[in-house]
């Protein structure tokens, strides 16, 4: 942990800021790719780019055992479901106008509160339950399950919260044994093994000499999310940076606009004023329940 003198919570917002720009300009590019190649192809040829960005990790770490794994099971776990939540990305990206996907997707904290009551034994009060069913209802807002209005892939990222929060809860727990140099090096293998796996099935198309710069460019946007994202909270506190996480949603709201035109309808934007303002509240209830232990 990063000593209270090290701390700075400007930089750890500028850095959690530019990280949503880079994470939603990852979808936008993969947006592009998925009209000639498979999700598999798009998952493994982006995999082989990021190890570029792992490289670098050890270079700044000094040393090549920052990669020893002591937690494998764990690494393993947390690895699966992020392979499978990026393939779920990459699917909804395609189906779906962006800001709709990352609108639905930050539904994760609301999950994630819920998973840490049965794996981490956490204590959740009534509040915080009151702020997860409201979180919900904005979720189901923007999903409008009516025969009219439904749509099947809007599970998609609905799906990719769940699996996302799944991989925090494991995250916390590897946070102690692992670097995170040694956990982003085993995602992106695992990530390399599922995608090469999926395309053994789906086929695998001709790669155009043009868009390999488009595969190169995908993974330093994503590999530059996730550096940022770990250097924000060497800044500063997680209490601080998780907030303005959600603005994600509006990067991804802004560059669909400048892209494809999409405009988010009313049933997005008040189902995911819902769901922010029930994340932010959650946070808000962490943050009192650690400055005086009792149930939130």
């Amino acid at each position: 942990m990063p000593s209270s003198s090290s701390l700075s919570p400007f930089k750890g917002i500028a850095c959690t800021i530019a990280a949503g720009a880079l994470l939603a300009l990852n979808s936008t590019v993969v947006k592009f790719l998925i009209a000639d190649y498979t999700p598999g192809q798009i998952m493994s040829l982006r995999a082989l780019f990021v190890y570029v960005v792992v490289a670098a990790f050890v270079w700044r770490d000094g040393s090549v055992s920052t990669l020893r794994v002591r937690n494998l099971g764990g690494q393993i776990a947390r690895a699966s479901c992020l392979a499978l939540t990026t393939f779920m990305m990459i699917v909804s990206v395609h189906l779906l106008p962006l800001g709709d996907v990352f609108a639905i997707n930050h539904a994760s904290p609301l999950m994630m509160t819920a998973l840490a009551v049965v794996f981490l034994g956490e204590r959740v009060g009534w509040r915080r339950w009151a702020a997860v069913g409201t979180g919900f209802v904005g979720v189901l807002i923007m999903l409008r399950p009516t025969a009219a209005a439904f749509q099947v892939a809007a599970l998609l990222p609905l799906l990719v919260a769940f699996f996302s929060a799944v991989r925090d809860i494991i995250t916390r727990r590897l946070a102690a044994t692992d670097s995170s140099t040694a956990t982003f090096f085993v995602t992106t293998t695992v990530i390399l093994i599922a995608g090469l796996g999926l395309s053994a099935f789906s086929g695998w198309n001709p790669i155009k000499g043009a868009d390999v710069w488009l595969f190169a460019l995908a993974a330093l946007f994503q590999g530059m999310g996730h550096f940022l994202t770990i250097e924000a909270f060497r800044f500063a506190e997680a209490k601080v940076v998780a907030p303005f996480k959600y603005a994600t949603i509006m990067w991804a709201m802004v560059i669909g606009f400048i892209f494809w035109g999409d405009v988010p309808d009313a049933w997005i934007i008040a189902g995911g004023s819902l769901v922010v303002a029930s994340g932010l509240y959650i946070l808000h209830r962490q943050r009192l329940r650690r400055l005086k232990p009792q149930p939130a």
